[in-house]
């Protein structure tokens, strides 16, 4: 299954994605960069900015370690949604697969199916928005 993250909430298609992990399902994602975290673009990068400066005072080479590549920001959130605890949860997580853009192996593909209507939100309604993209500059990832 290829999900197209452009226009789509991060929190509602991370738990489809887990859902369909969890079924036993291949899940890749393509344009993680332009999937949108709702809420003030401001607050969202505070936040952001404050959990990136969390580290171990004892030895802050031992974590936590805080994703800054969009790729890897939308695959922690999805890892959020699974049982990562449980031996189920963790095979759940091996199949869900995150690529910034649409690599060609995936663009050859006719199928690959656009958000349904229901679950994108029109844009006049989205005012408040920050995508993956900027959240990921503004912790310095580099992609």
């Amino acid at each position: 299954m290829v999900i197209n993250a452009d226009r789509q909430v991060l929190g509602r298609m991370a738990s489809k994605v887990a859902k369909e992990a969890l079924n036993g399902n291949d899940v890749v994602i393509v344009n993680a960069e332009k999937a949108y975290i709702s809420g003030n673009p401001k607050t969202v990068l505070e936040e952001a900015n404050a959990k990136a400066q969390i580290k171990n005072k004892g030895n802050f080479n031992r974590g936590p370690y805080h994703p800054k590549r969009p790729d890897a920001f939308v695959r922690r959130a999805v890892r959020g949604m699974l049982p990562w605890k449980r031996l189920r949860g963790r095979e759940a997580y091996k199949k869900v697969k995150v690529y910034v853009g649409i690599p060609d192996r995936y663009m050859e593909k006719a199928g690959i199916p656009m958000p349904d209507p229901a679950d994108q939100i029109p844009l006049k309604k989205l005012r408040r928005k920050a995508t993956v993209g900027q959240i990921c500059k503004s912790l310095g990832g580099k992609w």
